[in-house]
């Protein structure tokens, strides 16, 4: 994820078209909420956001909108148990328009980005509906990946270690 990270913020065209939303305070918040246990939600979002950007771009689909769509798709302050204590559904159905209405606050959204937004949890969840544009479906599928990569990224380097002290001490036997 850190050359991702490196990435996106040397990508000039990238940051020209999220500056603005970077620069809000709001969304910065999101780097102070822990996201997938081992990264915050405004990494986890920017990492959606550049990748699902680079897929966009390469297939000649509305990028700016991906990027800028796939940097609010969890734009939401509360923790996954404050969702759940609202009593409106799960934590699944329920962020994503959390995610649209704050967004719809700080900047316009097109009804491309609206769809982003709001059906980025595809296939997780019975309530969301079909996405009905091929830059929903990209936000979608990158999320999940992104999600799966954050999580299991810490997992694996805890294996390893655990393979190379098991490995020393049969050694040392």
């Amino acid at each position: 994820m850190e050359f991702v990270r490196a990435t996106w913020e040397n990508d000039s065209e990238y940051m020209e078209i999220v500056s603005d939303l970077l620069e809000n305070e709001k969304l910065q918040q999101l780097d102070d909420i822990t996201h997938h246990h081992y990264t915050t939600r405004l990494i986890h979002s920017l990492f959606v956001s550049y990748v699902s950007y680079k897929i966009a771009k390469s297939m000649n689909l509305d990028y700016v909108s991906t990027a800028r769509a796939a940097l609010l798709h969890d734009f939401f302050l509360e923790e996954r148990e404050e969702i759940e204590l609202l009593g409106l559904g799960s934590h699944n159905t329920i962020h994503p328009k959390i995610a649209l209405k704050n967004a719809e606050k700080i900047t316009e959204l097109n009804k491309v980005e609206k769809d982003i937004i709001v059906k980025h949890m595809f296939l997780c969840t019975f309530s969301v509906q079909v996405p009905r544009y091929q830059e929903s479906f990209i936000v979608s599928m990158v999320d999940k990946y992104c999600s799966v990569s954050e999580v299991s990224k810490p997992t694996r380097g805890r294996i390893k270690d655990f393979v190379e002290r098991l490995y020393a001490k049969v050694s040392y036997s």
